[in-house]
């Protein structure tokens, strides 16, 4: 039976790779696109066309979720602490270290998403994500647990009327101390989005500021290239940090990975206010008594 599907009138433009993510598991989708098993407004559809309001996309294998297998068995080792869960959605406080979804270099086993697969039941298919954290950020991902949950939610990411706000450690002196970026980035197509993060420096070290961030959209590494683009790169990104800086913080403070954590995220959700808190994890902890333990007495 084919499957068609309409792109809703409230959707961004993106891939049509990424707007069947959203609503079906990557395996499902690349065996889709490998086949070339969709078409969009009836032309054959490659992974990167981009679909718009509007358009039809036609699926012609069928998806099956009573049929859907569950991810392997996971590592025992692999913690993933459930903060909140009710029918429709999940909240969870991801360390860091994995991914939210497999990809080339991740198993699906040792992802979000496969965790949550092989170790809870879930009655409307696989679990979805609405929005996405960085492999090496850690802190509070919100997971919808059937289509109905994953549109509205995606759609208050996407209309930033979602609150998210982050701890980050950044490189140098902030001025000033509270403040907001403005500066466009990448977005799905290539071209340049609009993109607004805003700030507040909690805590000053030598060297490096300690800030409490807040994001009114959702771009990729938002919150790294932003601060990277006013000189001010998040403390161990080891993509689009200050490699000099990282490579001794790292020697004398000993933390492995970039000070970032999504440590809140308040919404409105079927006409009820939801918020939901995740304190520091421990390494970050331990860097920030590091520092403290250098400040002048």
């Amino acid at each position: 039976m084919i499957q068609e599907l309409v792109c809703p009138r409230n959707e961004a433009p993106k891939t049509a790779e990424n707007f069947l993510k959203k609503r079906f598991p990557i395996g499902y989708v690349r065996k889709l696109f490998r086949k070339n098993a969709v078409k969009l407004n009836g032309n054959r559809c490659k992974p990167k066309d981009i679909t718009r309001a509007g358009d039809i996309l036609r699926l012609l294998i069928p998806f099956d979720s009573r049929t859907h297998k569950p991810a392997p068995r996971v590592a025992p080792d692999i913690a993933l602490e459930v903060v909140f869960e009710n029918q429709d959605l999940m909240v969870v406080n991801k360390p860091a270290g994995l991914a939210v979804h497999e990809g080339k270099t991740v198993a699906a086993p040792h992802s979000v998403l496969g965790v949550l697969q092989a170790r809870h039941a879930f009655t409307a298919g696989p679990p979805k994500l609405v929005h996405r954290l960085d492999k090496e950020t850690s802190g509070l991902l919100l997971v919808a647990k059937n289509d109905r949950a994953a549109a509205e939610l995606q759609l208050q990411f996407e209309t930033g009327s979602v609150d998210k706000e982050y701890r980050a450690l950044v490189v140098g002196r902030m001025q000033p101390r509270t403040g907001k970026i403005d500066l466009p980035l990448p977005g799905r197509d290539g071209n340049p989005v609009a993109a607004l993060t805003f700030y507040h420096v909690e805590k000053e070290f030598d060297g490096s500021a300690l800030l409490r961030v807040r994001i009114k959209t959702g771009r990729m590494h938002q919150i790294r290239l932003h601060f990277a683009g006013i000189g001010h790169p998040v403390v161990l990104d080891s993509q689009h940090g200050d490699f000099a800086f990282n490579k001794t913080f790292r020697k004398v403070h000993g933390l492995k990975r970039q000070f970032l954590h999504a440590c809140s995220i308040s919404l409105t959700y079927k006409g009820e206010k939801w918020s939901w808190a995740a304190t520091l994890p421990a390494d970050l902890r331990q860097t920030l008594t590091s520092l403290s333990s250098r400040l002048p007495g």
